[in-house]
């Protein structure tokens, strides 16, 4: 981690990821990039769905390749590069036919290190093969839900899950969360833990780089007045006043289980995440 001089109240305890170790370019490839509008928080009406989302720095979107459909051809890292859109690094993949693709990369690969896409890939970092072909107790990130789906599981930076088990067809996954769930054996993923894992010990340090960000300012419930939040009103601080933690519409929030009893994938979860004091 990168810190700072305390030439003032933010700087004494801001930090940041040394960059300039790891990174080996500062421009994205033009092909591979294009303008996009982000949603801030708004759904498709314009309204507020989120909030404290908005403004921030213009982006410029990466096109990653989750789908990693170019099998049994090799690929060469060319660069390692940060993308402002999520939390992990990702590299300029070179195919030995000389296609390009942006891909998330894992942890420890550096430039030049190469990885394949193949039922019959070897168990080294970056490589991608079936979840029935990887034993148990590997590392595995980029995890696919429905077979040839694309990733949508541990994506981001640091995160890893874990195969725990193979039998009747499915693969039992221990998942960043805890939870221990049933993915069928023919999803594929890849091996070792995506990079960037010092992500979570950044201190943004003052108010300004949230805003950079596209963070705006959160008000504490306590502080407002009764009509506008439950915990609302008062002279001076004063403590929650209410039996449950709740939302500010009332909704009661922290303890009450909020996964719907009819989802379609509670089938296929074997071991709920745990939270609170037993995680």
């Amino acid at each position: 981690m990168k810190t700072y001089k305390p030439t003032s109240k933010s700087r004494r305890q801001m930090t940041n990821v040394s960059y300039r170790g790891i990174l080996t370019e500062s421009q994205p490839t033009k092909s591979l990039t294009h303008g996009f509008r982000r949603s801030v928080g708004r759904n498709s009406q314009g309204r507020i769905t989120m909030r404290h989302k908005g403004a921030g720095h213009k982006r410029l979107y990466r096109d990653v390749d989750f789908l990693y459909n170019k099998k049994e051809i090799p690929a060469k890292i060319k660069s390692i590069e940060y993308d402002p859109n999520r939390s992990a690094f990702i590299g300029l993949a070179v195919y030995k036919d000389g296609e390009k693709r942006y891909v998330v990369l894992p942890k420890s690969v550096k430039r030049g290190s190469s990885f394949v896409v193949s039922e019959k890939a070897s168990l080294e970092v970056g490589n991608r093969l079936p979840l029935k072909n990887i034993p148990v107790g590997t590392f595995v990130y980029n995890i696919e839900i429905k077979p040839y789906g694309g990733a949508k599981i541990a994506r981001s930076a640091g995160i890893f899950a874990q195969v725990v088990a193979n039998a009747d067809r499915y693969t039992n996954i221990k998942m960043p969360s805890t939870e221990i769930r049933k993915i069928n054996e023919n999803c594929w993923a890849s091996i070792g833990t995506v990079s960037n894992e010092e992500h979570h010990l950044e201190n943004y340090g003052k108010a300004g780089r949230s805003r950079w960000k596209g963070i705006r300012p959160t008000v504490r419930g306590t502080a407002m007045n009764p009509v506008d939040h439950p915990y609302g009103g008062g002279e001076g601080r004063q403590g929650r006043g209410t039996k449950r933690p709740k939302t500010m519409w009332g909704k009661v929030t922290g303890g009450r289980k909020t996964r719907g009893p009819k989802k379609y994938s509670n089938v296929f979860i074997v071991s709920r995440r745990k939270t609170g004091k037993n995680k």
